[in-house]
C-alpha cells in the first residue's frame, strides 16, 4: 500500500495558488491509483486565525477541491482545511477523500495550539475518529495534538489503527521535538506514522519541513529535508500484524 506526502511552502491565504501547486506536486508524483496522499494542515491557506476570511462553510472551494483532485488521480486524500460549522464556529480539520471523491472521514483538532491564538478562533474536537482505506485503518491528526499521546492511546484502544497520519504547521525552533515525539507514537502504538509538514513561512513562523514517513520500531523510512517535494513508502501490513499478534501489546491496554 502506497502513501505519498507532500512538502511544499504554503502560499498564504491564497487558495488558487496552493491549489495549483497540490495540484502540480500530485502530477509529479505519479501516484498508483488507491494510493493514500497526504497534504499539510490548512494546506489551502497557511495556519491562519483570520476565520472570517478562510473559514468554509459545507461544501466549499477547498472542499470541492479535495474531491475532484481525489477523482482526478484515483486517490485516497488526506487534507487540513478550516471549516465553519452550522453553529457558526471554526474548526480545524483533517478530512479524508476516497477515489470517487467522497468525504470518508472528518477529525477535528482536539489541542488548539494556545500559544500561536488557535484557542481564541477554533472549537476544539471531542474526539480522535479512525477511517478505512482499503485494508488499512488510518487515524488522522493536526499538529499540536502530537504532543498529547494519550488522544492517540484512546483511539489505539477502540481501532487499533495501523496508520497516524498527522498534519502540521510545525515551527522551525522545535522541529527536533517533532522528530521524536512522531517516533514515539509509531513504536507506543505499534503502527506506521506520517508526519506531513510545511516549509517555507508565514507572517508569524518559519517552517523546516522534515515531513516523515516512520515505521512500527520507530524508524525513519524516509525525510522530506527542507525542500519542497514528495516522499513515499510502501506499507507493509502482513508483517506489521504478525509484528502485533508476536507482542500484542495493544490488547493490553487498559480502557476507561
Amino acid at each position: 500500500m502506497n502513501v505519498i506526502a507532500l512538502q511544499f511552502d504554503i502560499a498564504w491565504e491564497n487558495k488558487p495558488a496552493n491549489f495549483e501547486k497540490v495540484r502540480g506536486l500530485i502530477a509529479q508524483a505519479k501516484p498508483p491509483r488507491d494510493s493514500l496522499v497526504v497534504l499539510p494542515e490548512m494546506f489551502a491557506t497557511g495556519f491562519s486565525m483570520n476565520v472570517d476570511t478562510i473559514a468554509e462553510l459545507g461544501e466549499g472551494p477547498t472542499q470541492q477541491f479535495l474531491a475532484n483532485t481525489a477523482i482526478a488521480f484515483g486517490v485516497f486524500l488526506i487534507a487540513g482545511a478550516a471549516r465553519r460549522g452550522h453553529d457558526g464556529r471554526a474548526r480545524n480539520q483533517a478530512l479524508a477523500f476516497s477515489p470517487a471523491g467522497e468525504l470518508i472521514g472528518t477529525y477535528t483538532k482536539m489541542h488548539p495550539f494556545t500559544p500561536g491564538g488557535e484557542t481564541d478562533h477554533y472549537t476544539a474536537g471531542e474526539q480522535p475518529t479512525a477511517f478505512r482505506w482499503i485494508d488499512c485503518q488510518v487515524s488522522p491528526f493536526v499538529c499540536y495534538d502530537l504532543r498529547f499521546p494519550e488522544s492517540f492511546r484512546e483511539v489505539a484502544a477502540t481501532y487499533q489503527p495501523e496508520l497516524f497520519t498527522v498534519i502540521a504547521n510545525w515551527p522551525e525552533k522545535r522541529i527536533h521535538h517533532w522528530v521524536r515525539l512522531l517516533q514515539a507514537r509509531a513504536i507506543e502504538n505499534q503502527a506506521y506514522v506520517v508526519g506531513v509538514n510545511r516549509v517555507g513561512s508565514d507572517p508569524f513562523y518559519a517552517y523546516p519541513g522534515r515531513s516523515l514517513i516512520i515505521d512500527p520500531q520507530g524508524e525513519i523510512i524516509t525525510d522530506a529535508g527542507d525542500r519542497e517535494g514528495v516522499i513515499r513508502a510502501e506499507l507493509d501490513l502482513a508483517t506489521l500484524r504478525k509484528y502485533r499478534e508476536g507482542l500484542p501489546f495493544l490488547a493490553d491496554l487498559r480502557r476507561k
